[in-house]
């Protein structure tokens, strides 16, 4: 117990002195609605729901907020987006939860910020990516925790643009987040290094990748550079087809994701060396919080952390901190605590930005190489979010009055 409670005096989750609320029975409860797809990629989201479960079991042992239990009633939407507007609806008219988090895949995010929107309910979205949930589609009542395919593709031009190559060729699911992170790539790149060309595209259907005509056509084009954006089952095709033929060999490979346990570990042996990647190198990040983190998730489940195991923390972290901020569960009361809201967090301090409901949260950026039979990532330094963001003036013409 003491443990715990020490823990969270570190990362900040929960404001103990919180006085708004008065000392309350054991029944009374806050509802938190989460929604994501559990049977649609269980190597992300069943990380990220021991992560959140973890939070919630240590927020409540230190008190939970203001006196009352935080309570996670948490449903799966099968990665369909008409799945995850009814239960959304569900959760807000049926359970009464005071808040909406979560999602996974960005077609989904989008459709639970335009039911926060419709119908005026908070949500964190924990890890969707597309640019257009707190740009084009953003509005007052969607917040989003992860770094999105523009801080993350910025990460990776700031690296790519110090590289020699010039004539890029890209890959990317045919999707919300697959075009998203091209296009940030690219714009991004070419304004650090104006004289890059991008020569190829390719945009296999999502989780439904053929490897063996994709490599082949990027060969054909012969790029000096490949931006990568493939993830899951997808990736290991593609990372399998193309080092039997040759594609990687003397070319530089940036790789959005690719740096992350979940999507690099299933890969062992056969996961890619020097590529650029984005990802989580939980293994060897020394910091307090951290560490504290890792230990308190592997005591508990017996197996090493994930990125969806951080996301899914941090987001309880976010809930926790937005609820004794705003000393209430009125929903407008909370969209203005989370406005500028702060808080401490495993992988350092997150702020939500007031101008567009992005959080600064960061990520790690390396290469990828084989430590004893297994992927990880080397030569790696953290990204702090809030340095790869737009400007307010840039904001304001991306994002719909509201």
């Amino acid at each position: 117990m003491m443990i715990r409670r020490q823990m969270l005096a570190t990362l900040g989750a929960a404001v103990l002195a919180a006085a708004w609320w008065t000392p309350a029975p054991a029944a009374d409860v806050i509802k938190v609605g989460e929604i994501n797809s559990y049977t649609r990629l269980p190597a992300f989201t069943e990380p990220y729901k021991k992560g959140w479960e973890l939070a919630v079991d240590e927020i409540n042992a230190s008190g939970g907020i203001g006196g009352k239990t935080l309570v996670v009633i948490s449903r799966d939407d099968g990665g369909k987006p008409g799945n995850a507007v009814k239960i959304a609806e569900e959760l807000v008219s049926k359970d009464g939860v005071a808040l909406l988090a979560g999602t996974f895949f960005s077609n989904i995010g989008l459709a639970v910020t335009d039911f926060a929107k419709q119908n005026k309910t908070l949500f964190i979205a924990s890890e969707p990516l597309s640019d257009a949930l707190v740009w084009a589609k953003g509005n007052r009542y969607t917040f989003r925790l992860r770094p999105s395919t523009y801080m993350q593709a910025s990460m990776l031009a700031a690296e790519a643009a110090k590289l020699p190559a010039k004539k890029w060729a890209t890959i990317a699911p045919n999707y919300a987040y697959g075009k998203d992170a091209v296009a940030a790539f690219k714009k991004a790149l070419t304004k650090l290094k104006p004289d890059v060309e991008f020569i190829e595209e390719q945009w296999p259907a999502l989780f439904k990748i053929d490897a063996g005509a994709t490599v082949r056509a990027l060969e054909a084009a012969k790029p000096e550079g490949i931006y990568n954006a493939t993830f899951g089952g997808d990736l290991a095709k593609f990372v399998r087809e193309g080092s039997l033929r040759g594609l990687f060999d003397g070319r530089t490979v940036v790789s959005f994701l690719s740096g992350e346990p979940e999507y690099l570990d299933p890969l062992k042996a056969e996961a890619p060396k020097g590529w650029l990647v984005t990802g989580y190198p939980w293994y060897d990040i020394g910091t307090a919080a951290h560490e504290t983190f890792v230990k308190a998730y592997q005591a508990k489940y017996g197996e090493s952390p994930k990125t969806g195991s951080l996301v899914g923390y941090n987001t309880m972290l976010a809930v926790a901190a937005v609820l004794n901020k705003a000393g209430s569960t009125d929903t407008e009361d909370l969209v203005t605590a989370m406005e500028g809201l702060s808080f401490d967090s495993p992988s350092g301090p997150i702020t939500f930005r007031a101008i567009d409901h992005q959080s600064t949260m960061g990520a790690w950026v390396g290469r990828t190489a084989v430590r004893d039979g297994k992927g990880v990532m080397v030569d790696w330094f953290f990204a702090d979010g809030a340095n790869y963001l737009p400007s307010d003036d840039e904001v304001m013409k991306m994002r719909p009055a509201n």
